[in-house]
């Protein structure tokens, strides 16, 4: 057999949407602009609630000044560790070829053993699937609180705050239909001005009371932890909803890279931040925490409220859509490295191949958001359901990235050991501080999380397992190729490209087409598609061709886990090594398997693990649709598989 690679475009991606390294220098003010809407929206949203509910875990936390200060300092600080140090000078440096994100980690971190052990995946599934309970929280509890403002402003309106929040909420996810290319030019200055406000507005106050700013002293925070011990885990659950969204410094690291994001943070974000936490606790410590209700909006003058509370509007929005945009790359990822079924993926841009839409996923989280805001009604009552899934997703990011330290990075043991004791404590810390608010809220986002593992834990078991059943019932390529090239069928003219998951045995469709049609194409391709560990795949690898005769030659695709597989452009380059591939002249054969589920088995795991395979496999999107494949050359054969 004879082996060349194809050079030429990747197939199915764009200009636009390079990594982080090709970004063009002279594009990045608006880099920092973009990243500034994008990756730090949810966190910017942070300071609407997170010290309002620090104050208010439990009554008499927070009456004295000294414990004002201390709740300061602890906000600061965790700021300060686990964004600051851990995640913008350690996390966003495991970039596996410019992306980020917790899949991304995993396959960075899998590409260091011959033969992964199965925690490394598991370790993926666990963060991937606390990312989606998160993200059903994300909207609900921005919008909810930035809306929660209209209160201050007509006191009246306090039975609207729901339903002006549904109504936004439904807004939001109507439009992901239509992309949100255009939109999101605005994202950045929008958040860019909200940023500039909320330093401003705690400037303001800290300028009336600068002893607020004895909070830096980290003393004040362990202090408070020693004599607050008896309610030091509900406080830190509460300290932790201002870190809330560090997360995506890493996962859109691939959209701006590395750079741009650090600068974003330590020019902007991180000191506006520090400024409107330290104004808050200015005007706490001025007014007297007994007339203080929500201080982020009360310390606004009474002009500025009503615009203030639009503008804080428009801030959750971009955060909402931040999110949502996010699940919708991490789906996308997901099904790339066969974690998940195909489902439906839009694209909504032309020259963007990052926008993208899915509406099953968009479903799903819409339905989630409306039911926690109907259900939890504040966003007060909601924040006792936010952290664990976010919290949980820090610790899966931190043991990845240990193991990229330690294997990849080739870090002394010691150091590594020591790296990851510190955040251990740090991160576990606020793990278990969240999941003591289990029975008040906190099982929401566990049982999303909960739910989405088992589904694709499943789904990766059961294609395990009707990989290893139809590889038993399968003939051997090579066996297939030599016979019938001893005794040739019938030949009709145009190229036969036959799809298989399998690069030993001969593909279903084939045998198939052998048994009912009796003839055979001139030319026959074995068409297998891989996806890489690695986010996109060079020109030069992504296509292998190998020639077993003058009747089959087998051609392997491998995409990148964030490109679009679009097969007919791929097979496109062959025309560079001499293939004639013409697209009028070719058919496409599909095998379809309708999978059945056998007989009651005494092991009630696995009994219905094959059901929910069976289900989500009759529900999984087209393959003609998912490979770009024009409908009308396609020919599927199907089968039946007993699971």
């Amino acid at each position: 057999m004879t082996q060349t690679n194809t050079t030429g475009a990747s197939a199915g991606v764009d200009a636009s949407d390079l990594t982080s390294h090709s970004h063009n220098p002279k594009d990045f003010p608006l880099l920092i602009l973009g990243a500034l809407g994008v990756v730090y929206g949810d966190i910017g949203t942070s300071p609407i609630y997170a010290f309002r509910e620090a104050m208010h875990v439990r009554p008499g936390a927070a009456s004295t000044n000294s414990e004002i200060l201390g709740l300061l300092s602890l906000i600061v600080w965790a700021l300060t560790l686990t964004v600051a140090v851990k995640y913008v000078f350690f996390v966003t440096r495991a970039d596996n070829n410019g992306e980020g994100g917790t899949l991304s980690l995993m396959a960075l971190a899998r590409k260091t053993f011959t033969n992964p052990p199965v925690w490394i995946t598991a370790l993926g599934v666990v963060g991937a699937a606390m990312f989606f309970g998160d993200a059903i929280i994300t909207p609900a509890i921005s919008v909810l609180s930035a809306v929660e403002g209209v209160q201050l402003v007509a006191p009246g309106m306090t039975r609207w705050v729901v339903p002006i929040t549904l109504i936004i909420i439904l807004g939001v996810f109507f439009v992901q239909r239509f992309g949100t290319a255009k939109v999101s030019i605005v994202f950045g200055p929008v958040t860019a001005v909200w940023f500039l406000t909320l330093g401003f507005s705690g400037l303001v106050h800290i300028i009336d009371y600068p002893a607020v700013l004895w909070a830096l002293n980290p003393y004040l925070a362990i202090e408070f932890l020693v004599t607050h011990f008896n309610i030091a885990f509900v406080v830190m659950g509460a300290i932790f909803l201002a870190v809330t969204g560090a997360e995506a410094l890493y996962v859109d690291l691939g959209h701006f890279g590395r750079k741009p994001i650090v600068v974003a943070w330590f020019a902007m974000v991180f000191p506006c931040l520090l400024l409107n936490y330290f104004g808050q606790g200015a005007y706490v410590l001025e007014v007297g925490v007994e007339n203080v209700g929500s201080p982020f909006f009360e310390m606004q003058p009474e002009w500025a409220l009503l615009p203030f509370v639009g503008l804080a509007t428009l801030a959750t929005i971009i955060a909402s859509q931040a999110v949502i945009s996010g699940t919708y790359s991490l789906a996308q990822q997901a099904i790339a490295l066969n974690m998940l079924p195909r489902l439906v993926v839009t694209h909504t841009s032309e020259t963007q191949s990052g926008q993208i839409y899915m509406p099953q996923i968009n479903s799903m989280l819409l339905i989630g958001v409306l039911v926690l805001v109907v259900s939890f009604g504040s966003s007060s009552a909601l924040s006792s359901a936010y952290g664990i899934a976010v919290s949980g997703v820090m610790i899966v990011t931190l043991a990845l990235l240990v193991v990229v330290m330690w294997r990849n990075w080739k870090w002394h043991p010691l150091v590594v050991l020591a790296f990851g004791i510190v955040f251990a404590v740090i991160d576990g810390g606020f793990f278990a501080a969240n999941a003591a608010k289990l029975f008040q809220g906190g099982w929401v986002p566990a049982v999303v999380a909960l739910g989405v593992a088992t589904i694709m834990w499943s789904w990766m078991a059961g294609r395990r397992r009707l990989a290893e059943k139809t590889r038993r019932d399968e003939v051997p390529l090579q066996f297939l190729v030599d016979n019938l090239s001893k005794k040739k069928p019938t030949l009709v003219p145009g190229t036969a490209i036959f799809l298989t998951s399998d690069v030993e045995g001969a593909p279903t469709a084939l045998l198939h087409s052998l048994k009912h049609y009796k003839v055979l194409h001139e030319q026959n391709v074995i068409l297998t598609v891989r996806t890489s560990a690695s986010p996109r795949v060079p020109d030069d690898e992504k296509v292998t061709i190998e020639a077993y005769n003058e009747l089959f030659s087998r051609v392997v695709v491998t995409f990148g886990f964030m490109e679009s597989p679009n097969i007919p452009k791929a097979l496109a380059l062959g025309r560079k090594l001499g293939w004639k591939f013409d697209i009028m002249s070719t058919s496409f054969f599909l095998s379809r398997r309708s999978l059945k589920t056998g007989p009651k088995s005494p092991n009630l795991l696995r009994y219905w693990q094959d059901r929910l395979f069976a289900r989500l496999a009759r529900n999984a999107s087209d393959a003609t649709e998912y490979f770009h494949i024009p409908t009308g050359r396609v020919v599927e054969i199907g089968t039946q598989v007993i699971l």
